[in-house]
């Protein structure tokens, strides 16, 4: 058993199939990357880790208990859209996950530490509004680390930078990963970046359609690559599968 365990999971609104017949089991300390085209329902899977949604049928394990749904502080998440708080300064960001916590000393100099892990210590005093978006990012990477979760979803964190930004959120992603034992769900829609960073890639999309009733069929795991050999083949399938129709 995994961490995490999807077990004949779906999710329905109303008379539309998001997700159907979804079952994983995501194992401690990897780097899972989840591809699939747009509406695929990849943000769904995360929310429902994250547990701020309840599978509509099936079950969802934690350490082989149920997951609750309401999110923990063992799960930290950092969106594509900068979620930081832009009254905060940054140092009050990433204290504010912790000051309930700790008394205000220890959690000013533990967000303190994480801000100069992340290359934010020069920034203590700023506010979000004066970063770039590659620094916005280390700023919402530290605060979901500050509270030391063993699994931390990553919703398309990368999309909206530079390209030489990205790179080097990649190595600071990774060194992070392996710092702090973390289990990492990251969905993407760049293929490159999913067979860098993961240990395994996962693609979410539907496997059956019908023209007449497309919304009464969700998506699941279609395919499923662990990455500790390569895999030239899934890799090109995976590209067919996410490849615009034209």
């Amino acid at each position: 058993m995994g961490v995490l365990s999807f077990r004949d999971v779906w999710v329905e609104y109303g008379d539309k199939i998001i997700l159907e017949r979804l079952s994983l089991e995501v194992a401690e300390g990897s780097f899972v990357s989840i591809v699939g085209p747009s509406g695929a329902g990849k943000s769904t899977f995360l929310r429902l880790a994250l547990g701020q949604e309840a599978p509509s049928r099936g079950r969802i394990f934690l350490d082989g208990e149920p997951l609750r749904a309401e999110p923990g502080p063992d799960r930290g998440v950092v969106f594509q859209r900068y979620s930081v708080f832009p009254h905060m300064t940054v140092l009050k960001n990433v204290m504010f996950g912790v000051q309930c916590a700790r008394d205000g000393r220890a959690a000013r100099t533990e967000s303190i530490a994480m801000l100069e892990r992340v290359g934010l210590g020069h920034n203590l005093d700023a506010y979000p509004a004066a970063l770039s978006g590659g620094m916005q990012q280390r700023l919402a990477l530290a605060q979901a680390l500050i509270t030391h979760p063993r699994i931390l979803l990553l919703d398309e964190p990368l999309g909206a930078l530079d390209p030489g930004v990205r790179l080097d959120m990649h190595e600071l992603i990774t060194e992070l990963w392996r710092e702090h034992g973390l289990t990492i769900l990251m969905v993407t829609h760049d293929i490159k970046e999913a067979f860098k960073l993961g240990t395994r890639v996962i693609a979410i999309d539907k496997r059956r359609r019908d023209p007449q009733a497309p919304d009464r069929y969700g998506s699941t795991a279609v395919y499923d690559f662990p990455l500790d050999k390569p895999n030239a083949a899934g890799r090109q399938a995976v590209e067919a599968m996410m490849a615009p129709v034209e």
